[in-house]
């Protein structure tokens, strides 16, 4: 075999296995999402909602009154108080409990699925 036809081989081999990785890496990443949480009668509708990384979430108050959305348990993120018809949205990084610290009865859920 000459030198000519064996460096071919491997650029060969080394093309199909860049090619089989970046089609590999493309398969396991999705395009983020945005999904909708309604506050409507002092409630987070949908109350859990499951999510991927990176995928935005859009609070809108459809209520009456004022709320926030605070994460539950070191407030490590908080909106700013929305007024009825205001809106305020996140980028979910990972799972967590929240509530509205103004009416601390209203909690809701964020799960990361992997």
């Amino acid at each position: 075999m000459s030198a000519r036809s064996t460096t071919a081989q491997i650029a060969t081999v080394v093309i199909l296995f860049l090619s089989a990785c970046g089609t590999t890496e493309n398969k396991n990443q999705s395009t983020p999402k945005s999904f909708t949480v309604e506050i409507a009668q002092m409630k987070f509708n949908p109350a859990e909602l499951k999510v991927h990384r990176g995928d935005t979430v859009i609070f809108l108050n459809h209520d009456m009154v004022t709320h926030d959305i605070t994460e539950e348990r070191s407030k490590s993120w908080s909106s700013s108080q929305l007024a009825a018809n205001a809106s305020w949205s996140l980028v979910v990084n990972k799972s967590a409990d929240y509530f509205c610290s103004l009416h601390p009865v209203m909690k809701g859920k964020i799960t990361v699925e992997k």
